[in-house]
């Protein structure tokens, strides 16, 4: 055989003929030129590839090419990611970038074209796309959908901006992608009719079974603070035409640990039909985004997985375009240099200008909700001291304040419980959605010095503990870093143990503390022009009387 040309045996998985049967598959310049049955065959199993159906791939804080070398491990062999959250920095050279960067390596990054950037106009962005240049990305091959349509109300009320976009989206024959989080009813009706084809914010069933029922694809998200995956997957036997998996926002340490295999491993243990699941895993992406990924058929590209058994998932090898990228747990996809493009003009600041006066005798207070990006609003009386509004850890209030990082402008200021700290700061300039500075913590010092620590560096997230500090720079955009995946994954979980050191009861602080600036999903949050209701879509006072 010539040295690209190379074959498998194992017992294939053939998932549109729900059987698997022993076989021996022939690869041959990048494709499977054919599919052998034989009468017996080694102790393993082939399989089509997984898909990430939905992911902001800055989340994980990795360029793609580095998200690449860390998924493969799992058997991922493509994402289809909305490059959102470098495009609110640096628009549609921030898209390029991430198209570029994941062209470098063999790993099918499928990207779409952000929709609602900014994501609202009540916080600052570092760019604009208008309906003309979201049509100039919708016009090229590679972007393959629009992608999550934040702005629901825009939808339901037609507004000019957002329908142009869909229109655009429409006459390039390519879905658009939905985000509507507790729509139901007509609401619902009305989004899905305007031309949304799916959504991965639904946590309950009823809500997800609702938009299924009216045609709409439901995306089952188990990510690292967004968690549906109880919720939802029952849905799977019923719909599994109209299922898919993603993470949709994932840190780099739980990427290391697993991917869109943990979720399939974990309906095969309730009991769910093997096919059923697989199906929503590898095959109805590639039906949905049209996209060129193998599924295990003579002529495909050969994309595909070698697995131990059908019950655990654990990953022997993975293959793209024929290339084995992962053996037995090591990534086999070297790195690439990586550029760091950057918008980043905020000044230190002082502790001093994190004070706020208390005008109120009740303050509005946002309470964070472990695993979910949702947040509740509270009332709360708030702690006086000379006259201004500090934390009071004894009761889980603490100051959250974000800081425009694209101008100088006086600092936002709110309060937050539900992160438990008991001392010192946490910051981060990974806020979804336009990514400006964000902090919480026990008092003005520690803030303060987490904020500039990122200032400082153009970018990262920090911890402090009186003269402790720790940062991990992100110089690309200042929400991904140019390092080895895995190292940036071991720093973020030296980061993440020192959180909760400090006496953070989240799951995933500084996941949680991302999503604390993002407006459209309710109930309070807090913008770098100040604190937003989510439900009246509109900003709110902080106190009262």
């Amino acid at each position: 055989m010539p040295s690209n040309a190379f074959r498998i045996s194992g017992h294939l998985v053939d998932i549109p003929g729900r059987r698997t049967f022993p076989a021996e598959v022939h690869i041959d310049n990048g494709r499977i030129r054919q599919v052998l049955p034989t009468a017996s065959a080694e102790s393993q199993f082939i399989l089509p590839g997984f898909i990430d159906a939905h992911v902001h791939v800055e989340s994980s804080m990795l360029v793609p090419s580095e998200f690449a070398r860390l998924a493969v491990v799992h058997g991922t062999v493509a994402t289809v990611s909305d490059p959102h959250e470098i495009a609110n920095v640096l628009g549609i050279p921030g898209v390029e970038f991430m198209i570029n960067n994941g062209k470098m390596v063999p790993f099918k990054c499928y990207f779409g074209a952000p929709s609602c950037v900014p994501a609202t106009s009540f916080e600052t962005a570092g760019a604009v796309l208008d309906p003309e240049s979201v049509d100039t990305l919708l016009s090229r091959p590679d972007i393959r959908y629009l992608a999550e349509m934040m702005n629901w109300p825009g939808v339901i009320h037609g507004d000019p901006m957002v329908m142009k976009k869909i229109d655009s989206a429409r006459r390039h024959g390519k879905p658009v992608d939905g985000h509507a989080p507790g729509l139901t009813n007509e609401q619902a009706a009305a989004y899905i009719k305007a031309g949304i084809s799916t959504d991965h914010e639904c946590v309950s069933y009823e809500e997800a079974r609702h938009k299924l029922k009216h045609g709409m694809k439901v995306i089952i998200r188990e990510g690292s603070a967004a968690r549906n995956f109880d919720a939802l997957i029952g849905l799977l036997p019923e719909f599994e035409n109209d299922v898919m998996f993603c993470s949709d926002d994932k840190h780099p340490d739980s990427l290391e640990d697993g991917h869109i295999n943990k979720l399939v491993s974990r309906a095969v243990a309730r009991g769910i039909d093997l096919f059923s699941i697989l199906r929503a895993a590898c095959l109805n992406p590639i039906d949905h985004y049209q996209l060129d990924v193998g599924r295990l058929r003579e002529g495909d590209p050969a994309d595909f997985i070698v697995v131990k058994d059908l019950r655990h998932f654990d990953v022997k090898e993975t293959y793209v375009a024929g290339q084995r990228v992962a053996a037995d747990g090591t990534t086999l996809i070297d790195r690439v240099k990586i550029d760091t493009p950057n918008k980043f003009h905020a000044e230190p600041l002082h502790p001093e200008q994190l004070q706020i006066k208390a005008s109120g005798k009740k303050m509005r207070l946002i309470e964070a909700v472990d695993g979910q990006l949702i947040t509740h609003e509270r009332i709360a009386t708030p702690k006086i001291d000379q006259g201004n509004a500090v934390s009071d850890p004894s009761r889980d209030v603490l100051k959250l304040v974000v800081v425009n990082r694209y101008k100088k402008s006086p600092p936002a200021i709110a309060f937050i419980s539900g992160f438990g700290m008991k001392r010192g700061a946490i910051a981060s300039s990974v806020a979804h959605d336009s990514h400006n500075i964000i902090a919480v913590g026990v008092d003005d010092e520690s803030i303060a010095r987490a904020i500039n620590a990122i200032v400082d560096k153009k970018g990262g997230i920090a911890a402090v503990h009186g003269e402790q500090l720790d940062i991990l720079p992100l110089p690309v955009a200042g929400i991904m870093s140019d390092k080895d995946g895995y190292e940036v994954s071991q720093h973020y979980k030296a980061l993440d143990r020192m959180a909760k050191d400090l006496g953070s009861t989240l799951g995933a602080p500084f996941m949680t503390l991302s999503f604390m600036a993002l407006l459209v999903i309710p109930s309070l949050k807090l913008s770098d022009k100040g604190l937003f209701d989510g439900h009246a879509f509109g900003f709110t006072p902080l106190f009262f009387d």
